[in-house]
């Protein structure tokens, strides 16, 4: 069973036992989460939510922080002697997904 899930502004396909890598969210490592923004569930019926899936939800374990690769920002106009350079390196929660419930 697969779901098609919502978190952060993004949408991801997971699987029970797949780790993911999502926008940062609150919570100590081994807490338990709930994402109940479920906009698809594969099964053998698979069930398409308009835009969620009733009664659907996945349930996941926080396994600690990443960080995304670095970004060089360089900003830079002719003739004007400016340049810009700055560097940024995006903070993720790595997590598993522990079950797909549907109700």
């Amino acid at each position: 069973m697969y779901a098609v899930i919502r978190t952060g502004g993004k949408q991801a396909r997971v699987q029970e036992g797949d780790f993911l890598d999502v926008e940062r969210l609150r919570g100590a490592e081994g807490e338990t989460i709930e994402l109940s923004e479920v906009l698809l569930v594969g099964d053998d019926p698979v069930r398409i939510g308009t835009p969620l899936v009733e009664g659907a939800r996945v349930v996941a374990r926080i396994a600690g922080e990443t960080k995304g690769p670095k970004l060089r920002i360089f900003k830079y106009k002719r003739r004007k002697r400016y340049r810009l350079r700055q560097g940024h390196r995006q903070r993720y929660t790595r997590v598993v997904i522990e079950s797909i419930e549907v109700s």
